[in-house]
């Protein structure tokens, strides 16, 4: 299983889905879907935006859990 971190990183900066929606040019939708951990697939665009936007590496946001 694959954990996102999305919301505790947002959390952390005190970041709205919006407003990183906004600021990465993510699509909205697939931000709240990584925020609630309902994403099937994630683009490698969208995990290269996140972490640039969010200055923290794949592994912070996501973790493998067996």
């Amino acid at each position: 299983m694959i954990k996102c971190h999305l919301s505790r990183l947002m959390g952390e900066k005190k970041l709205k889905i919006v407003d990183v929606a906004r600021e990465t040019g993510v699509n909205r939708g697939t931000v709240t879907r990584l925020y609630h951990e309902t994403a099937s697939r994630v683009e490698l665009e969208v995990i290269d935006a996140l972490c640039r936007y969010l200055g923290c590496e794949v592994g912070e946001l996501f973790e493998f859990i067996e």
